[in-house]
């Protein structure tokens, strides 16, 4: 099977190029290639270090399990979550067609079928794909919202627990397609309006949760806001007694338009399977070579460095960093996002603060790193006074959003531990 499919930029659906997709067998490979207007235009520009601004087509080499695609397209592919949303409704479908007596589909999803999946209006970032009939992808059936409002909030709890307790139907998968195939992670989540009609994400509580998981995200993002850090807007909602997160899309401007996104392992050009093992550091290095405020997205780099080590955010993988397009191939550290306390983790960061520390998640290691990020010792120390007294007030703002006294006390080991200490010494 062969698929070429136009790769399109921005709410203007701008031809970029073409994305060429193969695959016999087992076997899958894709390239793609920019579109000669591209290349010729004055604003033209990568749309990731790793696809230069050259004519001809560029392949990419598939890694263990990471993508057939180019970074920059696999940033928009189906998150671990949206993935099982999309094999379980492949699954349903099949079932129905035979009961029916119509022909199955025996062939298996393929990466083109995943990548494809995400909705049109919901897809992160502002690449878009338009396929041989001239559809965009996913685009959203007649009668159908993509992303609904508020209001809907009940059906969407209902369907996604539906599909964690592996009790779905057709109509729950029918529900959830598209609006629960999009961004990063493994916990159930879906697109949604927010009160003010912007896309959204709302992320529900898992039937696995042994603590207030939602309540959490919601009180560290208030507390990385109080800290000086700019973080994505996050509100806690309670949807016939379940605490539901809704963090507000970053990658569309207030009148919705789309903005282009890459995550930190897309500008490092690392593979996302293989993003253990870098370091802090490494993102400075891409800043300041493709940086459009380097010094500033620099500073704000280390304060959320001291944030994570004092709130205990141990998820800090490199495709839970971002950064939205400038101008020019120029790029700016994007809003903050996904800042978990996690009370029963080692304490160790996914990505290290330097290639010298290691993962240890220490103030000193913090500290050994300014002269490096080019942040004066006073500067630094006054950046870590700011994010400590955010920090002291965690059981203050948690109380304030409604935690327990119990959901307080689960979280209490991410918040009190000896790197406090350490940063108050400091």
């Amino acid at each position: 099977m062969k698929r070429t499919i136009q790769v399109l930029l921005g709410d203007e659906a701008r031809l970029v190029g073409t994305l060429h997709y193969d695959v016999r067998g087992t076997r899958e490979s894709a390239a793609f290639t920019y579109a000669d207007e591209w290349l010729a235009a004055k604003d033209g520009f990568a749309l990731e270090p790793g696809l230069p601004l050259v004519a001809g087509p560029q392949f990419h080499r598939k890694l263990a399990a990471g993508s057939i695609f180019h970074a920059a397209f696999a940033d928009t592919e189906p998150d671990g979550w949206g993935r099982r949303v999309i094999q379980r409704d492949h699954a349903k479908r099949r079932q129905a067609d035979r009961k029916a007596g119509r022909p199955v589909m025996a062939a298996p999803l393929t990466a083109m079928d995943f990548l494809l999946a995400v909705d049109d209006a919901s897809r992160v970032g502002a690449v878009r794909f338009r396929d041989e009939a001239g559809v965009l992808c996913r685009a959203s059936e007649p009668g159908r919202r993509t992303a609904p409002p508020f209001l809907e909030l009940g059906h969407l709890i209902s369907a996604s627990r539906a599909v964690e307790r592996e009790e779905e139907t057709a109509a729950d998968l029918a529900y959830l397609r598209g609006r629960g195939t999009s961004l990063g992670g493994l916990r159930p989540k879906c697109t949604l309006l927010d009160a003010e009609g912007r896309l959204a994400i709302g992320k529900f509580p898992s039937v696995q949760d042994e603590r207030a998981v939602t309540k959490g995200e919601v009180l560290a993002m208030q507390l990385a806001k109080a800290a000086g850090i700019r973080a994505a807007a996050t509100q806690l909602v309670d949807s016939a007694g379940v605490p539901v997160t809704v963090v507000r899309r970053f990658d569309r401007t207030g009148n919705g338009q789309r903005l282009l996104y890459v995550s930190a392992a897309t500008l490092l050009g690392v593979e996302a399977t293989d993003a253990a093992e870098h370091a802090y550091t490494e993102m400075v290095d891409a800043l300041r070579q493709h940086g459009a405020a380097v010094q500033e997205d620099v500073e704000e780099l280390w304060r959320r460095m001291a944030f994570s080590i004092l709130i205990s955010n141990f998820d800090d993988h490199l495709r839970n960093h971002g950064f939205l397009h400038a101008a020019h191939g120029l790029w700016r550290l994007s809003p903050a996002f996904d800042l978990n306390p996690f009370p029963d983790r080692t304490r160790a960061l996914k990505t290290w603060v330097s290639p010298d520390t290691g993962p240890e998640a220490t103030v000193a290691a913090l500290m050994s790193v300014t002269a490096y990020f080019r942040i004066q010792p006073g500067r630094a120390k006054q950046i870590l006074r700011e994010v400590n007294r955010a920090v002291d007030g965690w059981r203050k703002r948690g109380r304030a959003l409604g935690l327990t006294a119990n959901e307080l006390d689960a979280f209490a080991d991410a918040f009190e531990h000896a790197e406090r200490s350490a940063a108050r010494k400091v």
